[in-house]
């Protein structure tokens, strides 16, 4: 989960360490740390790990954690690469600053010996339905949108380079992992960024890096093998995959099982699996906001909310996993295999590992809800479990990129010893104390918070 409480230049703050003891206090199997960016591109309060310089403070996580567990919680971090997006522009100010008039403008006005500024003038009073026969797909597109820049701009040297430049990237990243004391790393390949992107039906790349299965795992495969190649034998590397993309012409569960595959013969230690979070069917954004890939079908179908269709929004994600991983158990692979996506619930989750659907549960929103969920139903507190509404008040606050937390507790003894609130006063950083205890647990079976 992404809590935009790191410094701007992604070094790790008091209020990440906090976050994450809080979680470590329940004492589950592991903590996979938000997604962390592994390139210097802005990303507003995200944690990076792409200089020596954030190892330190990385480190401080890795012990926090650990002391906070009583050494029962593996630490894991979760290595992302994205591309830049720009916020939505006004109308005015993108038909008079930001395009760039062409000759196919001038040819689809007609107005070929005119000044640029004329043209400019003509589009800033020409209705929307005129301004769609006269722009380009891409040029409308970032006008109601935002400019997005996707794997398929090979015309821009830094997106062709991309399959040179990010193999390094992950395995320097990987390496600082090591250094940290991280017990792991988790290769972030799905949802809206640079590596999903590589892996979709929708990436036409020309340069042997798109089109077919094998061209699309590609680049992948380059990142894992470096990041092998990089880290101690010992050092666990698994990958973060979608199991369906949910958008037309998108990947689906059979793209998942050959990626599942390959990527499992490459030598991951497990795989985890979310599904839909795309930008391609995001809703509009108002202007000044940049899009955000979490609010159209793909997005509900990766954070699905109480109000939902006849499915509910429970374990949506289950029946791909299970085909996955019933696919890899076919072909001889026993790689542990991760169902996140609607999970919170002890009976709902136990029902899966005992079917065999996975190997490991990953509940995010749920352990935002309560931390303590996994203390408390090892030692038969369930009662005292604090539910999940599924109201995505944590996800609205993320669109924001405001610091999250859960409408269950965040306004909840604003006024006790020690409380931290956030800039505004108004909510707590983090949940309220259990009255529990944890106990030393050997042998517990593996739960995971994901991003």
């Amino acid at each position: 989960m992404v809590p935009w409480r790191a410094e701007v230049s992604g070094h790790v703050t008091s209020d990440v360490l906090s976050w994450y003891k809080r979680f470590a206090q329940g004492q589950p199997g592991a903590i996979v740390v938000e997604a962390t960016g592994i390139r210097d591109v802005p990303s507003g309060s995200l944690l990076r790990i792409n200089e020596d310089a954030h190892v330190d403070g990385l480190k401080s996580l890795v012990e926090t954690v650990r002391t906070a567990s009583d050494g029962q919680t593996k630490i894991f971090i979760q290595l992302i690469d994205f591309l830049p997006i720009k916020r939505r522009p006004q109308k005015e100010r993108f038909l008079s600053d930001y395009l760039k008039i062409t000759s196919q403008h001038r040819k689809a006005l007609a107005m070929e010996d005119v000044s640029d500024e004329y043209i400019r003038d003509y589009l800033l009073n020409s209705p929307d339905d005129a301004l769609l026969k006269i722009l380009t797909p891409r040029e409308w597109q970032d006008l109601q949108f935002g400019h997005r820049v996707v794997v398929t701009d090979t015309h821009l040297p830094e997106i062709r380079d991309l399959p040179s430049i990010l193999p390094p990237a992950f395995a320097r990243a990987a390496a600082r992992a090591v250094a940290a004391g991280f017990d792991g790393v988790e290769l972030h390949f799905a949802h809206a960024y640079t590596m999903a992107s590589f892996l979709s039906r929708l990436n036409n790349r020309q340069d042997g890096y798109g089109g077919n299965l094998q061209n699309r795992l590609r680049l992948p495969l380059d990142v894992l093998h470096a990041v092998r190649a990089a880290v101690p034998q010992e050092f666990c590397v698994g990958a973060r995959l979608l199991t369906d993309e949910i958008i037309d012409g998108g990947s689906d569960v059979s793209d998942a099982v050959y990626f599942a595959e390959h990527l499992t013969r490459a030598g991951l230690d497990f795989l985890s699996f979310s599904r839909g979070g795309k930008f391609e069917d995001a809703k509009q954004p108002r202007a000044g906001e940049a899009a955000y890939p979490y609010t159209g079908e793909s997005g509900y179908e990766c954070m699905p909310q109480i109000f939902s269709d006849k499915i509910g929004p429970f374990g949506r994600n289950q029946n791909n996993v299970s085909k996955i991983k019933t696919h890899l158990m076919a072909q001889g692979l026993d790689v542990p295999v991760v169902l996140a996506g609607g999970m919170h619930h002890f009976a709902q989750a136990e029902k899966c590992l005992r079917d065999g659907d996975a190997d490991i549960i990953g509940f995010a929103r749920q352990a935002l809800a309560d931390p303590d969920w996994f203390v408390k139903v090892r030692t038969g507190r369930g009662d005292d479990v604090r539910l999940c509404t599924y109201s995505n008040y944590c996800e609205g606050l993320d669109q924001k990129h405001k610091m999250v937390t859960c409408q269950l507790w965040d306004r909840q003894d604003l006024d006790a010893p020690d409380v931290v609130l956030t800039r505004d006063g108004k909510r707590r950083t983090i949940a309220p104390a259990w009255g529990g205890s944890a106990p030393q647990i050997e042998n517990t079976r593996l739960i995971i918070i994901l991003e």
